[in-house]
């Protein structure tokens, strides 16, 4: 990229003042410094989170990723918020559960193309912050298969998908009240799993503390925590243990 530059520079085709934008390490909007450098240190654009934004603010933001990357992910949007994005900007794509609003470039061709995440989810109440995790792999690159509503409760429910998820070359496990399914998980499989709390359960869950404590204490090994509720942080580790498994 900065050899190009420096010979559009050279042959007159690009000016100086252009050339200092595109090398710009980031692009200040005033209300945000959007980092354009962020997919050369870590392998994916800057990942926007939509809470607290408002939506002009997350449409200039995706305007300035678009114009540098092939996708754009933005996190936790509403509704409401995501409807007035879409008006501006319809060709994205918004998954109502997730809470995902996000763009591709379809001609892009370099993705992950072998091997699969697994994403499991414990109950359909969990499933909001499943879908913010596989949708975010997906959108990242990599294959993803849902496996959902399988919690601890009835086990045969999980054993039935065992071997495809055995399979796969990491699970991310979504699960919410005394939050088991992750060591269970982890008990069948020979690959990483990250386990993802959720805040869903009755009174002595504590919003989803005593999921996370189960899951920081589990007995089964290869098991990583992530935050209460972070689905997103769940499926970019999962990408990331993906790539790195398709170079060995």
């Amino acid at each position: 990229m900065l050899e190009d530059i420096l010979k559009q520079v050279q042959n007159g085709t690009l000016n100086i003042t252009a050339a200092k934008e595109q090398l710009a390490t980031f692009e200040n909007l005033g209300f945000a410094k959007v980092d354009h450098h962020r997919k050369k240190r870590q392998g994916f654009a800057e990942v926007v989170y939509g809470e607290g934004k408002t939506a002009e603010q997350i449409i200039s933001i995706i305007q300035a990723l678009r114009a540098r990357n092939d996708e754009v992910l933005v996190t936790r949007v509403a509704k409401e918020k995501a409807e007035l994005i879409q008006k501006e900007l319809p060709e994205l794509i918004y998954n109502e559960i997730a809470r995902i609003l996000y763009w591709k470039d379809e001609t892009n061709t370099d993705r992950t193309s072998e091997g699969y995440i697994a994403v499991v989810a414990a109950g359909t109440s969990d499933l909001r912050v499943a879908e913010e995790a596989a949708i975010t792999a997906e959108v990242l690159g990599s294959e993803v298969r849902r496996f959902y509503d399988v919690g601890v409760a009835g086990i045969h429910r999980l054993l039935f998908h065992a071997e495809e998820i055995q399979n796969a070359t990491v699970s991310v496990v979504v699960a919410g009240m005394e939050g088991a399914l992750p060591s269970v998980v982890g008990g069948l499989v020979a690959h990483p799993v990250i386990a993802v709390p959720t805040s869903v359960g009755y009174g002595a869950s504590f919003n989803g503390l005593s999921a996370l404590l189960t899951m920081l204490n589990s007995c089964a090994s290869g098991i990583s925590v992530v935050n209460i509720d972070n689905g997103f942080g769940g499926g970019y580790n999962a990408v990331l243990i993906h790539q790195l498994a398709q170079k060995g």
